[in-house]
């Protein structure tokens, strides 16, 4: 407390003689109002304990601390144990167990709605909040340092590519974890990162040669298949189930012999095909990079399959992170795309030096994810899929928008800002929300 005390007279009060503090919950109010609903008076009896008292205290701040997006902040905390002291609450104010309970839960209640206010509209000032420092943004795409093969999308891009809520991102990234086996050893881990890489024919194939009709022959190289563990057993393996040719493996020479005489182009067309044929790893991971971090060792990935990687052995199944959202919507449901969109929007602010409060973001996230699948902030998307024909007609294609709605008879609510704006109509916000009635007493007539 000493250490907090010192905290507020620096930072809260500048070092200023100041006692006035702004808090979102009143508690001196509080805890007068519920001593005068539960009657409680000076010689009321107290049935409950000092460490019964501080460990209900203590339970309610973890409840409220839970929130993760809106936990109490230092300040609000010192203040909730500075009134909620067991010895003033016992001792002083008499309050009984059911009281303290009672006034728990008012406190929480309290602190709850405190978050946004009634009437708030939260929409517009999200869409100012994150829309502004947007403006800031670089236009550039940056790589990590010391790892030029990784590029990866950051600054405005990346958040104009996660609000339209892309299907594949211009640079696909994984950070994959390994298991209590895997992680220590650079051995076992480069083991788990070959297993990982896509491996094609055409990285194992030295060189070619073709008659252009009837056999085509690759030449694999030794090296290469050391490299990336390959075996001629996986080779074999993986061009078996084409039925165009027939194989013939001798030493490191493939011969494909064609089923039937081909011409020219689809002689090229079977090669290619055979070249692109994935040999090992998982589909889309074009390259991967060991690090170490903390004394373990991480494989980063350029390109992502989450559905694919999760059956190789080796890795923490836990513990797999993709900057494709949409990926995780479709693998790991829409809970968990949005828990990463909220966390790749705040990563993409963050790296720029903005700050954007949680909850602008959370309500974007949310709104993106409330139906049950990925919709863009857009025409296409949340825009379009407006009931309002005039929000939707201001958005973008304003004629064609009134014109269809003319066509098809809709009616306008107006229940919503945008419309209300435009129309002149007082918006239903803030003081807005709420309708006034007055009776006016008429003169009795003499």
């Amino acid at each position: 407390m000493t250490d907090m005390r010192n905290k507020i007279v620096k930072n809260i009060f500048h070092n200023k003689s100041e006692k006035m503090v702004h808090l979102p919950v009143s508690m001196t109010h509080i805890i007068n109002n519920v001593q005068g609903i539960q009657n409680i008076n000076k010689n009321s009896i107290v049935d409950i304990t000092p460490l019964e008292a501080f460990e209900m205290i203590e339970a309610n701040m973890a409840i409220m601390k839970s929130n993760y997006y809106f936990a109490p902040t230092e300040l609000f905390e010192v203040l909730y144990y500075y009134y909620l002291t067991p010895k003033d609450i016992l001792m002083v104010k008499r309050f009984n167990k059911v009281a303290l309970a009672a006034l728990l839960e008012t406190i929480q209640l309290i602190y709850k709605q405190s978050i946004v206010n009634p009437g708030e509209m939260v929409g517009m000032i999200a869409a100012q909040s994150i829309g502004e420092p947007g403006t800031q943004m670089t236009l550039r795409t940056f790589h990590f340092a010391g790892i030029k093969e990784r590029n990866v999308t950051l600054g405005l891009p990346r958040l104009i590519e996660l609000v339209d809520a892309r299907k594949k991102p211009v640079t696909p990234t994984m950070d994959i974890y390994l298991d209590d086996e895997s992680k220590k050893s650079r051995e076992k881990a480069i083991e788990v990162a070959r297993n990982v890489l896509q491996t094609k024919m055409s990285a194992l194939v030295a060189d070619t040669e073709t008659d252009y009709s009837t056999n085509i022959k690759l030449i694999l190289s030794p090296n290469r298949l050391r490299e990336r563990g390959c075996s001629i057993t996986e080779v074999e393996t993986a061009l078996s189930s084409n039925k165009k040719f027939k194989m013939e493996i001798t030493g490191d020479l493939v011969i494909l012999n064609l089923v039937d005489e081909a011409d020219t182009a689809t002689a090229i067309a079977i090669r290619n095909k055979v070249l692109n044929t994935t040999v090992k790893g998982v589909p889309d991971i074009e390259r991967v990079t060991l690090v170490q971090k903390d004394d373990e060792w991480v494989i980063q990935t350029t390109g992502s399959n989450i559905a694919k990687l999760l059956e190789v052995k080796g890795i923490d199944k836990r513990n797999v992170r993709t900057n494709n959202v949409f990926e995780i919507a479709g693998t790991l449901g829409i809970e968990a795309a949005r828990n990463s969109l909220i966390n790749e929007l705040n990563h993409t602010l963050g790296d720029q030096g903005l700050e954007v409060d949680n909850r602008y973001i959370m309500l974007v996230s949310d709104l993106m994810c409330s139906r049950g699948y990925m919709q863009q902030i857009g025409r296409h998307g949340i825009a379009g899929s407006k009931d309002s024909v005039l929000a939707r007609a201001a958005f973008e294609i304003t004629v064609p928008t009134i014109a269809h709605a003319a066509l098809a008879g809709d009616v306008e609510q107006l229940k919503g800002i945008t419309e209300n704006v435009i129309v002149g109509s007082n918006i239903p916000i803030g003081s807005g929300t709420v309708d006034l009635y007055m009776q006016v007493s008429k003169k009795k007539k003499e």
